[in-house]
């Protein structure tokens, strides 16, 4: 299902609502932090790299948008015990969520499978794989008091039609739309929705490194493409379930 990017942000439409936005801190994740905080939502900024989530917060608030929390996590390195404490964070805070938006991840390498190095094999599973599953086990209470939830997955046409030399990162892609539709069923009689998004090409430090020889000046920005992610989390996305979405380009 095709997503329009051209949706028109309403100030105060998403006022109320919490959401949580891995990878925060730049790229996609700092376009759709500045939209979300501008719509009102309260964005929990999760990074690992604390110098540049301040860097994002600081442009949020110099805005005058909705000033975001910040959560330093590293996601490889993260265990059960960080995720629970970031539950009863979020309860402590705000006694629900709202939305749980995964976009962080890590490209790996491109090469055949039977060359693949494995520690770097098991770093992106781990951070775009495992990481994904153990926030979402642990957030889903949080979610849960929302009476309108929403989680929303990051995804790749290479987690959908598979091609070659994509390795790791293809396969953590096809994972992540398996737990997503999995979630979606298990959770239909609930309030919480969950669906994946491809965002096509944009430019990002990842596309620039799966794309050497690619014209970046030819493909969207982020901040053309991240008012579509305040559709996602607002209450006009309320009907999409189990779906696999792309952005318009």
């Amino acid at each position: 299902m095709k997503i329009s990017t051209n949706y028109p942000i309403t100030q105060g439409e998403l006022e109320g609502r919490v959401v949580l936005v891995t990878g925060a801190n730049r790229g996609f994740g700092r376009a759709m932090t500045l939209d979300l905080a501008k719509a009102g939502a309260s964005v929990i900024m999760l990074g690992r790299d604390l110098g540049s989530l301040e860097t994002t917060y600081d442009e949020v608030v110099d805005a005058g948008f909705k000033e975001p929390i910040l959560y330093p996590l590293d996601l490889e390195g993260a265990t059960p015990e960080h995720y629970q404490q970031l539950q009863a964070d979020v309860l402590d805070s705000f006694g629900k969520l709202d939305g749980l938006i995964h976009n962080a991840g890590i490209i790996g390498t491109m090469m055949p499978i039977e060359q693949y190095d494995l520690k770097l094999w098991y770093s992106t599973m781990q951070i775009n794989v495992n990481a994904p599953f153990m926030l979402t086990q642990c957030l889903i209470p949080a979610l849960n008091k929302s009476a309108d939830g929403r989680i929303l997955f990051l995804s790749s046409s290479v987690g959908r039609d598979a091609r070659a030399y994509w390795g790791a990162y293809g396969v953590s892609k096809f994972a992540i739309e398996g737990l997503s539709k999995t979630l979606s069923e298990e959770l239909e009689k609930t309030n919480i929705k969950t669906n994946t998004l491809d965002p096509g090409r944009i430019r990002t430090k990842m596309r620039q490194i799966a794309y050497p020889a690619e014209n970046v000046e030819n493909n969207p920005t982020p901040e053309s493409l991240a008012p579509a992610i305040v559709y996602l989390m607002s209450e006009k996305s309320k009907p999409l379930n189990g779906e696999q979405l792309t952005l318009e380009s």
